[in-house]
């Protein structure tokens, strides 16, 4: 039995509300019975608020042998274990049928004994914590008044950003995830007329212990999701194709759907803020693909009415792209760890409309005969599989497809789909085997369901 050490998800009492309706729809209810419907549903709370039980790593393989960067990968990673105190055996594995991707068990969680001395950190730096990462100055809140560098500290995160920055201490919603060594005096994160920068804690005794990737081999090695490389491989891109990534801020599919073609053709990415194109470019960079062209643009205006048009970059005339991806913008509720959201059920909400201005462009800048992949990091029908309904049903042009790899669960049930339209999704559902999916479990079999939520469906315009 799989060991819950945090609390369940915290959402808004509507939001858990219109989440319960979705998880406990009519469809499913027939299917599997209310029970059954109920358990899953509690199951999702709980394992959303704690982290996958390893970390995958998405292998540079146009630039060398997955097994040489799995070799290089060890040495680095040794080197950083030498250097910590901790007893830790390192295990790093291919994934069964994913040819570019490595797996890391994660250690935890494990028992840590909370101290009196206390860092107070915001929610999205606790996260970074939980999957490996050090604590980086500006994600710290709150410290001792006397904190010194070399003082022995426990990190809590901030779970409902309450926490005034620069106070001494914060008795709000909080919890604990590890202790660390402080690097930084208090007065070097707080009084400081320029931004603050570096690692504010080192990480000595995390609850969950992975190692840092923090300079570790950049241009072979990229930290992703699994469902995320995922996502590039159903694409299926090919060498000298033109294909357009829409809202592909911070590069990480781009990339891998420029390795994926070897570095031949070319791929367009979209962002509309304009300080993620340089993420864009910084990544392409450091993996040495060069046929990566990133543009700040709404892609929701990214098709051309003029069809003379001349100019290299978006808007775009019709039917421009021999495969799209839209990673539409969603309410994100799939990611893990995630131990509180404090988005309302309007803002959950305001998604599904611009996921379909979106589609329309997408359909319209795909050639005839081209694929276009959607997808989400959330577990929401209305973001998801009531996404399919209405672009099968407002494009007759799409057809569903089967995907390439298939290593998630099928569709949910609760937008009318028919059975074999369901199988056709790939919906990564980690409340289904949360039980099954504890530290004695081979990782290579739990890796494909120990994940974040995530969707993904495919089609191809006749």
């Amino acid at each position: 039995m799989k060991k819950s050490i945090f609390p369940k998800i915290s959402l808004r009492p509507d939001v858990t509300d219109y989440f319960k309706s979705v998880f406990l729809n009519k469809e499913l209810l027939e299917a599997v019975g209310h029970q059954e419907a109920e358990c899953r549903f509690h199951k999702l709370l709980t394992c959303l608020s704690h982290p996958p039980s390893y970390t995958c790593v998405r292998a540079s393989t146009h630039l060398a042998p997955l097994e040489d960067i799995r070799h290089k990968l060890g040495e680095e990673l040794e080197k950083q274990m030498c250097s910590s105190s901790a007893e830790v055996s390192l295990q790093i594995l291919p994934h069964p049928c994913i040819p570019d991707v490595l797996l890391l068990p994660v250690d935890g969680p494990r028992p840590v004994k909370q101290l009196s001395s206390e860092v107070v950190v915001g929610a999205q730096c606790g996260t970074a914590v939980l999957r490996g990462a050090h604590v980086f100055a500006p994600g710290i809140v709150a410290s001792p008044k006397y904190m010194k560098a070399g003082d022995v500290v426990s990190v809590l995160s901030d779970l409902e950003g309450k926490c005034t920055r620069g106070a001494f201490s914060f008795q709000g919603k909080r919890v604990f995830v590890g202790n660390g060594v402080a690097e930084m005096d208090r007065s070097s994160i707080f009084c400081t007329y320029e931004p603050v920068r570096g690692i504010g804690v080192r990480m000595t005794e995390p609850f969950y212990r992975s190692p840092s990737f923090y300079g570790v081999l950049p241009s072979l090695v990229f930290l992703q999701n699994l469902p995320s490389v995922v996502v590039g491989h159903v694409l299926g891109p090919r060498p000298g194709e033109r294909i357009l990534d829409m809202c592909a801020a911070p590069g990480g599919k781009t990339c891998h759907i420029a390795a994926l073609m070897g570095d031949q053709g070319e791929v367009v990415a979209l962002d509309r803020i304009r300080n993620k194109i340089e993420r864009i470019h910084q990544n392409a960079q450091m993996l040495h693909l060069r046929c990566i062209k990133a543009y700040c643009f709404n892609s929701t205006q990214a098709v051309s009415s003029d069809p003379a048009q001349e100019t290299e970059g978006p808007p775009f005339p019709p039917e421009s792209f021999d495969r799209v991806l839209l990673d539409a913008p969603c309410s994100g509720l799939g990611q893990r760890p995630n131990m509180a959201s404090t988005w309302s059920l309007k803002e959950i909400c305001s998604y599904q409309p611009l996921q379909r201005k979106l589609f329309h462009a997408a359909v319209r800048l795909l050639k005839k005969g081209g694929v276009l992949v959607y997808s989400t990091c959330t577990v929401t029908l209305a973001e998801n599989e009531e996404q399919v309904a209405w672009a099968l049903d407002a494009f007759p042009c799409l057809t569903l497809q089967p995907q390439e790899p298939h290593i998630g669960a099928e569709g949910m049930l609760g937008a009318g789909l028919s059975p074999e339209q369901l199988c056709l999704l790939q919906r990564f559902s980690p409340e289904l085997s949360w039980d099954q999916t504890d530290s004695t479990t081979p990782l290579p079999c739990r890796a494909d369901r120990d994940t974040i939520g995530f969707f993904i469906a495919k089609f191809l315009k006749n």
